[in-house]
């Protein structure tokens, strides 16, 4: 996608399409809209009239060849109250005019913004163009392999000369970060049989050449030595060995304690002995939506050049039912040496994630925050909406949430009281993985405290918000890419915790 940038007036943007992002209203006030009336014969007052477009949000309007405009459409999209806009009001906006069939069919466009001169809005616009648009081909074949979006050239409308140069920076980031979030979406919608640990832990070695920060992979021999049993007591069912990523990124002073960013890698996830419902197993080939927010983080950071040293875990595994598989009521022993019986193999992700924890340990860092598509339970506290949070740092949960603020990924914090830590002992071992349906998302992450020494921790536990059921502005239906945005925004924002 070629990007480009204008102060010239609107009229004289030689392209097909010219996009107005337009608030809601009842009478024509801004000039633009004004320009336009003028210019249709009344046309911006006949879909005022008619109700076809007054600017709430998701309405989508054309007018078309309107006298002394270089574009051949002029395409009107709302934004909604004005009172109540935000960077994701423009957003969604451009995510859903993203897909409209004027848009797509043009191969040059202009977005103008209008009054609206904050760089962030610049910035959400093209991240939810990019994300409403997105198509996975790959797996397609003749002409349906072909993406029907002819649009390669986005010219963006900037009312002063002098703020070119901000607005650029703004659009350029924002390119970044969607093109990160993508790489989640692409990784999660990527079938297990294409994405099995060796070949995630390959993408990762690629990624890492490529925007050059260290990869390094253990294999089934060097994670025995490491004493991982929970990594390999999920993978034993499986006749794809594990792998655990190690991910190392440094631009900061020297000396800086990394931050530490781990995530459950399931490439795919039937529950193992404990098997799952069929009917939506296949979706199961995301259960490493939170190893793939992990890699794109560290490609994100990359190329904004971000001032931290980073590390990233991701224990990497199937989660088969074999002969060999982990039963019901075996008892593993974890990297710390925490035993634990093992009541659900279908509550494999606290298992490996408590390997990497405890691998943490031995970096001395700042603070850790991991990423798992952990608990079906979350869905019966926020549904589809946000992410909980849980974590024993009141800083970090409160940087995290402010991060949230502003990325519109949404996320609530819980509790972990002494009543969901005494649910997660054991008669026999030290721990159980699983105490049943009651606070199942607390206690799964009473279950990984154990595992975090002295230092703060986040755990986002992202079941549910990975993929989105019907489609909404900038996320069509399935694979989300939820986390990255809100990773980036967390780092790009960092300062020490005390």
């Amino acid at each position: 996608m070629l990007l480009k940038y204008a102060t010239d007036k609107i009229q004289n943007f030689k392209v097909e399409s010219l996009v107005l992002f337009v608030p809601a209203f009842d009478r024509i006030r801004n000039n633009p809209l004004k320009e336009l009336d003028a210019a249709s014969s009344g046309g911006v007052k006949t879909l005022l009239k008619s109700e076809e477009f007054t600017g709430k949000e998701g309405e989508v309007a054309s007018i078309f060849n309107p006298r002394g405009y270089q574009a051949k459409r002029v395409i009107l999209i709302g934004l909604g109250e004005n009172k109540k806009l935000t960077p994701d009001s423009f957003r969604r906006a451009a995510g859903t005019v993203s897909r409209f069939k004027g848009l797509t069919s043009s191969k040059t466009a202009a977005f103008c913004l209008g009054s609206f001169v904050d760089e962030k809005f610049f910035q959400a616009a093209l991240e939810g163009y990019l994300l409403g648009s997105f198509e996975l081909l790959d797996f397609k074949s003749g002409e349906a392999k072909r993406s029907k979006n002819k649009l390669s050239r986005i010219t963006f409308a900037v009312e002063d000369l002098g703020r070119v140069k901000d607005v650029r920076a703004a659009v350029e980031k924002g390119r970044i970060i969607a093109e990160g979030q993508l790489l989640v979406r692409r990784l999660a919608f990527t079938p297990s049989n294409y994405l099995t640990p060796r070949m995630l832990a390959r993408e990762a070695r690629q990624l890492a050449r490529k925007h050059k920060f260290n990869c390094r992979v253990l294999d089934e021999k060097a994670i025995a030595k490491e004493k991982m049993g929970g990594l390999l007591g999920v993978a034993k069912g499986s006749a794809e060995p594990p792998r655990f990523i190690v991910l190392k990124y440094r631009d900061g002073r020297t000396g800086q304690k990394p931050i530490v960013l781990a995530g459950k890698g399931v490439t795919f996830d039937t529950g193992g002995i404990s098997l799952k419902a069929p009917l939506n197993m296949y979706e199961m080939k995301g259960d490493m939506a939170g190893a793939a927010a992990v890699l794109a983080a560290f490609v994100t950071a990359a190329r904004l050049k971000l001032p931290l040293n980073l590390v990233g875990l991701i224990p990497a595994t199937e989660n088969m039912p074999s002969g060999t598989a982990t039963k019901p009521g075996d008892i593993l022993t974890t990297r710390k040496g925490l035993t634990v019986e093992t009541i659900n193999t279908d509550a494999e992700g606290r298992l490996i994630l408590a390997d990497a924890l405890d691998y943490a340990n031995k970096l001395n860092p700042q603070a850790v925050i991991d990423i798992a598509t952990l608990t079906g339970a979350s869905l019966y506290i926020l549904g589809y909406a946000g992410a909980p949070i849980l974590g024993n740092n009141n800083r970090l949960l409160q940087r995290v949430k402010e991060a949230s603020e502003a990325t519109a990924e949404k996320v609530w914090e819980l509790p972990i009281w002494d009543d969901h830590r005494e649910m997660m002992k054991s008669p026999i071992a030290d721990l159980i993985n699983s105490a049943g349906r009651p606070a199942g998302t607390i206690a799964a992450s009473a279950f990984l405290e154990n595992f975090v020494a002295n230092w703060p921790w986040v755990h986002i536990d992202i079941a549910y918000v990975d993929l989105e059921p019907k489609g909404k502005p900038y996320t069509p239906k399935g694979p989300t890419g939820f986390g990255l945005r809100l990773l980036i925004e967390l780092l790009s924002r960092w300062k020490k915790l005390s």
